[in-house]
């Protein structure tokens, strides 16, 4: 398969940049644009920040509140065992994950997720690291054939397997599967997936209190075509005015 900077698809970007009591995480997709900032004191979140610069319905801001609520106060090294995520924004939630978990850390560090439509049921995913390759799923009708260690299972279906790899592999591979899934909304009708009354109740968003009152909004953008890329308006703290 050629290259896939090169293929119509979904485009993924998530950058971390860590200072001192603080660290900010951000990602920009072709259906969301977000950002969170952990306030900490080297080991306890003590205060939580989120952006919604673009997302997809109505009710998404309220989830910011839910955010606070879920990792203030909590421990660094237990975010990632902090649970309430489908109370929660998913994307935020991932985010203030991400972020905690790359607290620590001297450097920004920028991830790329790249995922080809579909020809005749064949695609492919990849994610990198500050341009790095890392990861590499190739599919042939929603089932992964390469690596050949995860072949015959799905997006879905990878958990098992994700918790299986070296923990140093395990943050690419999550984070590829993530990719992987939401990409999917570029092959789905819009009219098939703006009732969030019909959804499972996977997000804030989606809850049925709120999917009543939910209302699809939000610019889509293809990063696959044209020059623009994902969070090129974001400085590392804050957004700038979008590219049109």
């Amino acid at each position: 398969m050629a290259g896939l900077d090169t293929l119509p698809g979904f485009r993924r970007r998530l950058a971390v940049f860590p200072e001192p009591g603080r660290v900010t995480a951000a990602v920009e997709d072709d259906f969301h644009c977000m950002a969170v900032t952990l306030h900490h004191d080297g080991a306890i979140v003590t205060a939580v920040e989120a952006v919604m610069d673009r997302a997809p319905w109505t009710t998404c801001p309220g989830a910011r509140a839910m955010l606070k609520t879920t990792f203030e106060g909590v421990a660094l090294a237990e975010a990632a065992a902090r649970g309430g995520k489908k109370a929660n924004c998913t994307h935020l939630y991932d985010l203030a994950e991400l972020a905690a978990a790359h607290a620590a850390d001297s450097a920004p560090t920028r991830f790329d997720i790249l995922v080809s439509d579909a020809v005749e049921g064949r695609n492919a995913a990849e994610i990198r690291r500050n341009g790095q390759l890392l990861l590499r799923f190739q599919f042939d009708h929603d089932v992964i054939v390469e690596p050949k260690s995860a072949r015959g299972l799905s997006s879905h279906k990878l958990r098992p397997w994700i918790a299986s790899l070296d923990p140093s592999e395990r943050e690419a591979a999550r984070l590829l599967q993530w990719g992987s899934l939401i990409a999917h909304g570029r092959a789905i009708p819009m009219e098939k997936q703006s009732d969030a009354t019909r959804m499972r109740p996977n997000c804030y968003t989606f809850q049925p209190e709120n999917a009543v009152n939910a209302v699809r909004v939000g610019r889509i953008i293809d990063f696959s075509t044209g020059a623009n890329q994902p969070l090129s308006h974001f400085g590392g703290r804050s957004f700038g005015p979008a590219p049109r």
